[in-house]
């Protein structure tokens, strides 16, 4: 492993860039729905990036939680991008975004019942028969509950991705967020994760509205969520973190010294 396995997003903001100077980052994660066109100029810089750098592939697209039957379209050009790029990781959200065939462009939260850990836990594994390899899920933040629920939403989780035999991204923001506008205490959570599934962490910046947190993936990580991250590091080791910005994209420098920093609680605090 590397002294630490700390990335970034790569945006369209930054992509000449890396190309031209190579910095030193020890690995990329990909919007990979952004890169699905076979025949797209997108498609054709992420062929070059990947000659030099390993990369991560993470969607919105699958919806996992979604009543409608996979979009057969969908697969097929995830699954060609996947044979292309050969990821370290394939992954997606607990969630679902579309319904009746139509797209909400939102992550959103799943009911916490038997019922659902079942249905959701089967669609996981017919995704990773589809792509023949593992899939890695991320929890979601949250901002509503359901009356239906019997259960908390990390014992939800850990059930999905048991009962699927597939990996866990943890997103340790979500679990802030999520945390503070439902009232639990975000460790709770953290403690009762199987550390033997977790394959990849995130980090990003969120937004206080005041009556809740909004995660936007648009600033800075905050202190709170960097403290959550060292308990993590502590409990789960040097696993591989990124550092997601997706709005106000910032100069390339401040996504490093981003990573940097998660790098250093990485080496003060790893098992």
């Amino acid at each position: 492993m590397e002294e630490h396995s700390c990335g970034i997003g790569l945006r369209f903001e930054h992509i000449d860039r890396i190309l031209k100077e190579q910095p030193n980052i020890p690995w990329l994660e990909v919007l990979s729905d952004n890169y699905l066109n076979p025949d797209s100029v997108q498609q054709d810089y992420l062929l070059s990036i990947a000659e030099l750098y390993p990369l991560s592939l993470h969607g919105v697209g699958m919806s996992i939680g979604s009543v409608d039957p996979f979009n057969e379209d969908y697969f097929s050009l995830l699954k060609a991008l996947i044979d292309r790029v050969n990821p370290q990781r394939v992954s997606d959200h607990l969630c679902w975004t579309a319904v009746h065939g139509r797209v909400t462009h939102d992550l959103i939260p799943l009911p916490y019942t038997d019922e659902t850990i079942r249905y959701v836990a089967g669609r996981i594994r017919e995704a990773q028969e589809r792509l023949e390899r593992e899939i890695v899920i991320e929890n979601v933040s949250s901002y509503l509950q359901y009356k239906q629920s019997v259960m908390t939403e990390w014992e939800f989780f850990t059930a999905v991705v048991e009962e699927a035999d597939c990996g866990l991204l943890l997103d340790v923001n979500n679990i802030y967020v999520s945390a503070m506008n439902h009232n639990f205490d975000p460790l709770d959570y953290l403690h009762a994760i199987p550390t033997r599934r977790v394959r990849q962490i995130h980090l990003a910046g969120y937004e206080d509205r005041g009556t809740h947190l909004l995660d936007t993936h648009g600033n800075h990580v905050t202190e709170p969520v960097w403290d959550l991250y060292a308990q993590a590091v502590k409990q789960l080791g040097n696993i591989p973190t990124l550092i997601e910005w997706d709005n106000d994209v910032p100069e390339l420098e401040i996504l490093l010294a981003e990573a940097d920093k998660a790098g250093s609680i990485q080496l003060e605090h790893a098992a």
